[in-house]
């Protein structure tokens, strides 16, 4: 799902009151066997030899050498990465080096426990229809069919499933992933997920855990998106939807039916399409069909014990919509109206490899593995891995699931090719991040944070897949960029932790208007600044953080 844009200027680089250095850590803290680094950021050049790390609660500290100094990282005159991965004892912690000192942060078992649950409160709160958060229903009229010829202005019921972060248009390209994603990670561990909310996403148990819960409410959602075996809806709402920016029942956009009234459906289409001027770049339907695929396998598969009808619908919706992107290879955009912003996905193979490597979960068929590896062999690196610049969307998902599958598979060749594309990634990331302090080598384009937990996720992967750590460094750099350890010191996730700094102002008619927070919203994140039309960054006469290329230098906010 598209994250909350916003803007948090540097004035750490801008603006010095008194410090010329900072020292930055995971606020959420570590893991006693964590690979532990700090990152020391530093105004004016300078050598750090030591470091010392102090027990809060019982004043102890101890003297570290194990310092990496990194040099002048613009506009940083100096940086070094501070390794106390000695430091084991869980408590509470302080770095001191020179003048500077860091926030306190915890090491501990627990540190992350609970944390897996936040997301799931953002994604009730971003619920189309009966919004729980709120309490109150929206979009019911949903919706009237556009460019789907003489079927035009039919309506249709497809009220539900997700709301797109800041602003109200719905998307399949990005539910469908979401979902995905949440049954992947029950999968992973069933036993970590708790049962506090109803299904309608109220406060209550129901006997069912609420990644569950969730997920069956973008499962309903796509089974509306396919309503019979040739017709998949692609997108509700288009950016007309921008004229509102209140709470979302009280959504009064005219789509040429009366205010507040139906919104737009947008058909799955294999060729550029839009109604003004602006037109995609679709060629195929393969990117949204597959990722209808894979999300009804999985929800299949983790549904087959709980709701056997359901399970057996989605199973059959899965091998059809397979079937219908194996026929229709090419990527399926979204579409825009008023601005020339959509989401410009044009790869697709990786779709159908996970489709395929699913497909083959559910029924052991070895043609469905014959398949996704020939698909996942068309693209063996996800493009933006150690690429500087993407278009907007351009290589989603940011991460490919279908190359984990088929590196979990039994079958050692399969195995051994796919782990290597997946280490190829990481690899290629690695290259680009070269000497940065803070190991940062993810391109900051729009929606940068996701690119980063994609990195995150598949170094994990393929750590617990093959057993080699050569990569665990960055992904714990990585990992810890999202809490804080990067230049600005900011959490990339609202409320997490509680006290931790990440944004108090993100852009959403929820906080604008309502002044409530996004808790686990996760944010775009850093993204070189240009002359975006309907984005403007707030307090310029804070400065911002210029990142140098060469002889030339670009803006970068968060």
């Amino acid at each position: 799902m598209k994250r909350i844009v916003f803007a948090v200027l540097l004035w750490a680089v801008a603006v010095v009151v008194q410090a010329e250095s900072w020292i930055r850590v995971n606020q959420m803290g570590y893991l006693p066997q964590d690979i532990k680094v700090a990152v020391m950021i530093m105004e004016q050049p300078e050598n750090v030899k030591s470091f010392t790390v102090t027990n809060v609660a019982t004043g102890k500290s101890v003297k570290i050498k194990k310092v990496a100094n990194k040099g002048a990282q613009y506009p940083f005159g100096g940086t070094a990465r501070l390794d106390f991965s000695q430091i084991k004892e869980e408590g509470t912690y302080v770095i001191s080096a020179g003048s500077a000192k860091s926030r306190q942060f915890k090491i501990g078992k627990a540190v992350y426990a609970g944390a897996n649950e936040l997301p799931l409160r953002y994604m009730r709160q971003q619920r189309c229809g009966f919004n729980p958060f709120l309490n109150d229903s929206c979009h019911t009229l949903d919706g009237r069919l556009v460019l789907s010829g003489k079927d035009d202005g039919k309506k249709v019921d497809v009220t539900g499933g997700w709301h797109d972060a800041s602003d109200y248009l719905q998307y399949l390209t990005t539910s469908a992933n979401a979902v995905y994603q949440m049954l992947f990670a029950y999968t992973q561990n069933p036993g970590v997920w708790k049962d506090e909310y109803q299904a309608n996403g109220r406060p209550g148990s129901n006997g069912l855990p609420d990644i569950l819960d969730e997920a069956r409410w973008g499962l309903e959602w796509l089974v509306k998106m396919n309503p019979n075996d040739s017709t998949f809806y692609n997108q509700i709402a288009d950016d007309r939807d921008h004229r509102f920016a209140g709470f979302p029942a009280d959504d009064n956009v005219d789509y040429g039916w009366g205010a507040g009234k139906e919104r737009p459906v947008y058909p799955c289409c294999g060729k550029p399409y839009g109604l003004s001027k602006y037109k995609n770049d679709s060629k195929g339907l393969a990117s949204s069909v597959g990722k209808f695929s894979s999300s009804f396998s999985l929800g299949a598969k983790v549904f087959a014990g709980i709701d056997e009808e359901f399970a057996q619908k989605l199973k059959a919706k899965a091998a059809n919509a397979y079937e219908v992107g194996k026929a229709n290879p090419g990527a399926c955009q979204t579409a825009s109206t008023v601005s020339p912003y959509y989401y410009e996905e044009d790869n697709w193979s990786d779709d159908m490899e996970l489709a395929a490597a699913e497909m083959y979960r559910a029924t052991a068929d070895r043609r469905y593995l014959s398949e996704a590896v020939r698909y996942g062999r068309l693209e063996p690196v996800t493009p933006w891995m150690g690429a500087d610049s993407a278009d907007h969307y351009q290589w989603y998902p940011f991460m490919n699931m279908g190359h984990v599958l088929l590196a979990m598979q039994e079958d050692a060749k399969v195995k051994k090719e796919f782990l290597r594309n997946m280490k190829a990634g990481l690899e290629r990331v690695r290259d680009r991040a070269g000497d940065n302090a803070f190991l940062h080598g993810i391109p900051f384009i729009w929606c940068s944070n996701n690119l980063t937990t994609a990195f995150v996720t598949q170094a994990m992967l393929y750590r617990k897949l093959s057993g080699d750590t050569s990569y665990q460094e960055i992904e714990t750099a990585m990992r810890d960029w999202l809490f804080g350890v990067n230049p600005w010191g900011k959490c990339m996730i609202v409320a997490l932790p509680e006290d931790g700094d990440y944004p108090r102002d993100p852009h959403s008619p929820i906080w604008d208007k309502g002044g409530h927070r996004l808790d686990g919203g996760v944010v775009d994140g850093p993204v070189e600044y240009y002359n975006l039309q309907g984005v403007r960054v707030m307090n310029p006469s804070k400065g911002l953080y210029i990142k140098k290329q060469g002889d030339k230098a670009t803006k970068v906010v968060l």
